[in-house]
Formats: structure tokens, C-alpha cells, sequence
């Protein structure tokens, strides 16, 4: 566990950062020794340890698991009422729920108390990084945008949240002047259930606020951009109620209200004009310095999947430095980026040690060109101070909340150490996301090819805003299917995509995949050509709308890299304006594989 420090002396959280990576190996085995000593009596534990608490004996006698192998006991503690001592010794305050994206349906995953205050202390350590590596970003607050959404209770009373749900009503009413003092949007407004109000009131703050803005940001860089959209479509409303100091009509729920009562004070006329000047331009490139002139950076995740959206984020960023914090899940924090200032496409996380019992199963690094399952060829599985630089493994964390190796599911590449630590890329989800002969599409090869066919938009002002894939099997032969959502750089601009670009991005993909792909493609007999529908503007809102509508959060919502569900694809069909197919049969050879890699 992380010794007791202060968050507010940035010499001693740089000095903790420093030990912790340091004593890797001691701090690793000091870690799954208090978790097993305090939970061997655990009815899970006891079926595999038999009182036994030596490395070795966790090792050879406890299975590396899935959500699936543990979900029995979880279903009896959430719905029979079953004591936590059935994995864990200590009380079980909430089931945190996934987003429900990656796998279509949400996980609940255990958390007690003690590791929510570890989290908390996890997170803190990452303000003295920034005020480490940029110059004055103390000086202003943050714009954060953060969302709640509804919380449920289990049969047998145990509440059920999503982690930033859980974060931020963690935080005592009492308590909340701290959040205060160094955010611009007050806690009230963050933690307000409607998310529609909540989003247009901490805009509306962040705007008559705009000279105390020092950075500002959201979880994902996903959510950053929607909030963008957001400000898009209200910003005439916003300035109206900035020129009279009137607050919207529709503005009903009482946390908002009260929380504008203390800066809608007075009509700002001058501040509304300058607003409305620059929204009202062609084009919203660096709209974020022009409206908060003073900030220094934007907070969001960019990695993994996230990464499409870099060129977004930095279109309307104005230069600002893009700074990726840390990797973490519901079931575990693991990771923090030592190196704010990094570009985008760079960020490596350094596991912090502290957190849990990492161990690391190594994933068939070309598992593209033999089609093989990564991790159902050789369970390699290692400890953290044992991987190697350039290769890949996927996180499994035994937790102080009831996990035991479990495999997270994720695709992390080491780049190097820091100390004594290794850093980690993100690559991707562990998930092969297009099939249709032997093929196997990885999240990570769908976007490196999306991000090369994306290049090609560049040049005619237009930006992809969103995409999501299926296999289509309703002709033979099947064939991969992409729906875009695109977007004028230019505002108000017609959209008409030129189809011989288009059909370009389409070849560019197909070229982008692995030779089993292409060599599937040869003369149409295993795979038809790719195709991608353009669709509506706003079509991928719809998207995200239904899965908030089954407890994800604007926060914790990722766009699912391909989809099956029928009400998704219902969406997506009902809002194709446009239909473009390869024309052109990508060459197979095996040797130019590693040339896209």
C-alpha cells in the first residue's frame, strides 16, 4: 500500500514517485503478501491455497482468470447477499460497473473502501508532475469535465456506480469547498445526475470564469471532443445568458442552479460579444486558447483507441501541449505517465507498484501473420520486474479488493524502464474485432489502418470524427464493413466526400491489414472488397446514447471499435448518407508485412 504523503509538497510526492519505482521487487512482494495474508480465509482462496502463503505456491496453484471464472462469486455477494469474505476480508462498499463497450456487456467489479482511498491518493500524485514540467500551471484552476450518472443498488443493497461516479461522490458536501478552491466548475455541477444540464453549466462556468482557466480536459479525449460538439451547438444560448445573467429556462435540477447562483451574478455584455466573436468564426481551430486564453495544457486520455482523436483534440487545442495522465480500469489503477509533455502518439505509462500484484502474460507479438490466438498459445506468464523491452503482455492484477490474477484484457508493449520500473504502451484491447475466413483483426491493426486511410482526408479539409466496423456476411463473399462519421474543417460547409477519395481510404486499409487478410482478398474468393458508409453528423451521439441508456457514462463511454448489437447497427443504417467499396485487390505478399507494423 502507498505510505501516507502530501499531495500539496511537490518535492515529497516527486521524491515518493522516485522511491516506489525504485523498489520495484520489494514493494511487488510485500504487496501480494498482505493481500494473501489478509484474505487466504477467503472461501475463493482457501479452494486453491489451502492456508498456503509463499509466491510459489500462488503461483502453481491459482488459475489465471477471467471476469467470467470469477462472476459466480461476484452474482452472490450482489445478488444472494453472500458475505465479501467470499474473496475478500474486508467489506465490499461498491460493485463498479465497465462501460459495457469493449466486452457489450457492463462487468461488476469489487472495490471496498480502503482501495477507493488508495485510488484517490493515486491519482493526487499526478498535480506535482505538472507543476514539475510546465511553467505557471499552478497559478490558474482546472476545467475538468466530469459526469455522473445514476446509480442502482444490487438485491442485496450493495450500490453499483461507475468509477468516476464512485470519485466524485466520494467526496463529502462538507469537503467540497476543497474541490473548489481548484476547479473552476463547482462540485455541485459535476455531480449533477442530468448530464445534459451538467455539461452546459460547467461550460457556462468555464466561460464567465475564462481568465482563472489554467488547463482543462475530460477522462477521454473522446468525451473532451463531445463536450466541443456541446459548446458547438449552445454556444449562442451560453452567451444569451452570459449578456443577462439570466440562467436558461430549461436549467431545472437544483445542484446547477444553485451552483450558477455564485457566478451568474451581474450582465456581462463585453464577455458575451467576445464569446459570440470568435464561435461565430469559420473555423473552430483553436477555439480552446481562444476562449481560455491562460490555459496551459488539456487532461485526456489518448492512447489505445483514444488515439484517433489526437488529431481532433489538437486541431481545436491551439497548440496547447495534450497531456495523457495515467492508465487505469475499474479493476485496477496501474499506471502513471512520467513524462506530461511527451507527443501524444509517445505516452508510455510506468506501473506504479504500490497499487496491486502485476503480472504480465505475454502476448505472440506477430499473432497477426500466423492467425493464432495470442494467448492461447503459450501461457508465458511473468513478473513485473521480468518483461522485455518491445514486447507484448497483457496486465494480470491481484487486487486488495477480491481479484486474483485476473486478466485485465488489454495489450500493453514495454518501451523501457524509469528506475527499476517498466513502461508500458498501450496498444490496444485484447480482442480480435473483424473475422471472416482465417483472418484475426486486432483492435490495434484496425487502427493503424484507419489512421493511415485518414491521412488521405487531410488535404480536402476533411476530418474523421468517429468510426466504428462489423463484418457483413449478408453477400458471400463477407466483407468488411466501416461506418465514418465526417467532418468539414471549414464551418457549415457542404459536405460531399469525392468518392475517388473515399475509395482510396478504403484500398489504403485493406493495404494497412496483414498478409492473411490480403492474401483472403486475393481475387474476391474468401473476402469481398471493404467497404465504408459514410453517416449522418451526429449519428455516433445516437450510438453513445444507447449505451448511457444502459448505465455507461459520457466519461467512461468509449466508442465500440466494431459492433453486433442489433439496435446499434439499426442506428448506424438508418444514418448512411453515402457507400464507397475498394476497387482495387491489395497484393498479399508475407514480406510487406512488416512494413505496416
Amino acid at each position: 500500500m502507498l505510505p501516507r504523503f502530501d499531495p500539496t509538497n511537490t518535492e515529497a510526492c516527486l521524491s515518493l514517485l522516485e522511491d516506489v519505482t525504485t523498489n520495484v521487487k520489494k514493494i511487488q512482494d510485500s504487496v501480494l503478501e498482505a493481500i494473501l495474508s489478509r484474505n487466504v480465509q477467503t472461501e475463493y482462496l482457501r479452494g486453491f491455497l489451502n492456508g498456503q502463503l509463499d509466491k510459489e505456491s500462488f503461483k502453481k496453484n491459482l488459475p489465471v482468470v477471467t471476469y467470467e471464472d470469477i462472476r459466480p462469486y461476484i452474482d452472490r455477494i450482489a445478488n444472494n447477499g453472500e458475505p465479501s469474505n467470499l474473496i475478500c476480508d474486508r467489506p465490499i462498499s461498491v460493485l463498479l460497473t465497465s462501460s459495457g463497450t469493449s466486452g457489450g456487456v457492463p462487468k461488476l467489479i469489487p472495490l471496498t473502501t480502503e482501495d477507493l482511498k488508495q485510488r484517490l491518493s493515486f491519482a493526487s500524485l499526478y498535480r506535482p508532475l505538472l507543476y514539475k514540467h510546465i511553467e505557471g500551471i499552478g497559478e490558474g484552476k482546472s476545467l475538468m469535465f466530469y459526469f455522473v450518472t445514476r446509480e442502482s443498488e444490487t438485491a442485496s443493497g450493495i450500490l453499483v456506480r461507475t468509477l468516476l461516479t464512485c470519485v466524485l461522490k466520494s467526496i463529502e458536501p462538507a469537503n467540497s469547498y476543497i474541490w473548489d478552491q481548484s476547479r473552476v466548475s463547482p462540485h455541485a455541477i459535476a455531480t449533477c445526475a442530468d448530464t445534459t444540464q451538467s455539461m452546459y453549466c460547467q461550460l457556462l462556468s468555464g466561460l464567465l470564469q475564462r481568465d482563472d482557466v489554467g488547463r482543462l480536459g475530460a477522462t477521454f479525449a473522446s468525451s473532451f471532443l463531445k463536450v466541443i460538439k456541446f459548446l458547438e451547438d449552445h454556444w449562442p444560448e451560453l452567451c444569451s445568458n452570459i449578456r443577462t445573467a439570466r440562467l436558461s429556462d430549461w436549467i431545472t435540477d437544483p445542484q446547477c442552479v444553485s451552483g450558477m447562483g455564485k457566478f451568474l451574478t451581474a450582465p456581462n455584455p463585453e464577455l458575451a460579444s467576445l464569446i459570440e466573436q470568435e464561435c461565430s468564426k469559420a473555423s473552430w481551430e483553436g477555439i480552446v486558447t481562444r476562449l481560455w486564453p491562460k490555459a496551459k495544457c488539456i487532461e485526456a486520455v489518448v492512447t489505445g483507441t483514444m488515439a484517433q482523436y489526437i488529431p481532433l483534440v489538437e486541431f481545436y487545442s491551439g497548440g496547447l501541449p495534450v497531456i495523457s495522465t495515467f492508465y487505469g480500469s475499474s479493476e485496477c489503477f496501474i499506471g502513471l505517465n512520467l513524462n506530461p509533455l511527451c507527443k501524444p502518439c509517445d505516452v508510455s505509462y510506468t506501473i506504479m507498484p504500490y497499487m496491486g500484484y502485476f503480472e504480465f502474460l505475454e502476448v505472440e507479438k506477430d499473432h497477426q501473420e500466423t492467425g493464432h490466438d495470442p494467448v492461447e498459445k503459450n501461457h508465458v506468464v511473468v513478473d513485473l520486474v521480468d518483461v522485455k523491452v518491445d514486447h507484448d503482455y497483457e496486465p494480470v492484477v491481484t487486487t486488495f479488493s477480491g481479484l486474483y490474477r485476473y486478466r485485465v484484457g488489454d495489450v500493453l508493449r514495454v518501451t523501457g524502464f524509469y528506475n527499476n520500473t517498466p513502461n508500458f504502451r498501450f496498444v490496444g484491447r485484447q480482442k480480435v474485432v473483424l473475422s471472416i475466413d482465417m483472418d484475426k483483426t486486432y483492435e490495434e491493426d484496425l487502427l493503424k489502418a484507419v489512421a493511415n486511410a485518414k491521412l488521405l482526408l487531410e488535404p480536402h479539409d476533411l476530418m474523421l470524427m468517429d468510426f466504428t466496423s462489423r463484418v457483413d456476411s449478408s453477400s458471400f463473399p463477407g466483407h468488411y464493413l466501416l461506418y465514418w462519421e465526417l467532418r468539414s474543417k471549414v464551418k457549415n460547409a457542404k459536405l460531399e466526400p469525392d468518392p475517388n477519395v473515399l475509395e482510396e481510404c478504403c484500398f489504403t486499409i485493406e493495404e494497412s491489414l496483414d498478409a492473411v487478410y490480403r492474401k483472403g482478398r486475393k481475387n474476391d474468393k474468401n473476402i469481398g472488397p471493404l467497404e465504408i458508409k459514410v453517416v449522418n453528423p451526429g449519428a455516433f451521439d445516437e450510438l453513445m446514447n444507447l449505451f448511457l441508456s444502459r448505465g455507461s457514462s459520457v466519461s467512461q463511454y468509449k466508442t465500440p471499435r466494431s459492433v453486433t448489437n442489433e439496435e446499434a447497427l439499426k442506428i448506424l443504417e438508418a444514418n448512411v448518407v453515402s457507400k464507397f467499396l475498394s476497387r482495387q485487390t491489395p497484393s498479399w505478399e508475407l514480406h510487406e508485412l512488416h512494413s505496416n507494423r
